[in-house]
């Protein structure tokens, strides 16, 4: 059965970005009568931790947003390594040496990093494959563009292997990379359509070149509006007011108005339950929203 998913990193503890993205995505989902996954990505071995999984599930839960699975993205190692096989046998994996210190200063990417010039490319695996590299690993993209699908109306089009460079696809860690594990994940679960905010947009490029080396499914994209604090987006590396802070002060259903507002759902910020949005559900509209915490209550900016 199709589906849709919410998939946030376990870096850190769930803030009013996290809560809009997931309200987003499982209203998109629920709205079209699809299954709704929650995905917990925790590949990243210095940053996530399990107790920010758990407060991740107890926050959306106390949202009012449930799921038909819960998903540990750590529990699908297999599938990964079996993508990375896939991608050596058709020789497309190679070691890079070059480190973010060497790029730096280089070309820009669309996402704001920095570029990879595809220098290591035909350079070989050691002898006993891409499991005894003790070197990041990086696949070599089709040069072509490549033309995702936005509901939005975003132009996501581009040439990844040229705007962003090859991908890593194995970290130095050992650890699976974003990229690979994302559309893996995705085509395993069966998910037709991903609802996410417009700071991951550039990237998609990226995942649907992947797709397409690995025989994989694209699902339908939609990227919808930030809450920002100023001029940045809320996010866990800026120190965004945490969920479980937003529950000291706020009923669900009075945070869920606030959502509901902000993103164009509703002209008033009257209490509701994610429940209460379903009749009429057609998207967010409007522009990112600038909402700031003054350590008692979220605010919109005039």
């Amino acid at each position: 059965m199709s589906a849709g998913r919410f998939a946030p990193s376990t870096t850190g503890p769930a803030h009013p970005g996290t809560l809009l993205a997931a309200l987003l995505c499982w209203l998109d989902a629920r709205s079209r009568g699809l299954r709704v996954i929650l995905r917990l990505e925790d590949l990243d071995p210095e940053r996530c931790r399990p107790e920010h999984a758990e407060a991740m599930v107890r926050d959306l839960a106390w949202l009012g947003l449930d799921w038909d699975a819960i998903e540990t993205q750590s529990d699908h190692h297999e599938r990964h390594t079996a993508a990375l096989d896939a991608l050596a046998a058709a020789g497309r994996l190679y070691p890079c040496t070059a480190s973010r210190k060497e790029l730096a200063g280089g070309r820009r990417a669309p996402d704001g990093g920095w570029a990879y010039d595809n220098r290591g490319r035909g350079t070989p695996l050691p002898p006993g494959g891409w499991r005894a590299c003790p070197l990041p690993l990086r696949v070599r993209l089709d040069d072509g563009v490549e033309y995702p699908i936005d509901e939005g109306g975003l132009d996501l089009a581009g040439n990844p292997a040229e705007a962003f460079g090859d991908p890593v696809v194995r970290r130095r860690d050992g650890a699976v990379a974003y990229h690979l594990a994302c559309v893996v994940d995705d085509a395993a679960s069966g998910v037709t359509r991903v609802v996410r905010g417009r700071d991951i947009a550039p990237s998609t490029m990226i995942q649907t070149g992947l797709q397409r080396l690995l025989g994989l499914p694209a699902p339908v994209y939609r990227h919808h509006l930030l809450l920002l604090d100023g001029e940045r987006k809320h996010s866990k590396l800026h120190g965004a007011v945490s969920a479980a802070l937003l529950r000291h002060h706020y009923a669900a259903e009075a945070l869920c108005g606030i959502l509901a507002q902000a993103s164009g759902l509703r002209p008033t910020h009257a209490p509701c339950r994610p429940a209460d949005l379903l009749p009429g559900f057609h998207g967010p509209t409007g522009p990112d929203v600038v909402m700031t915490w003054d350590g008692h209550k979220l605010s919109p900016q005039e």
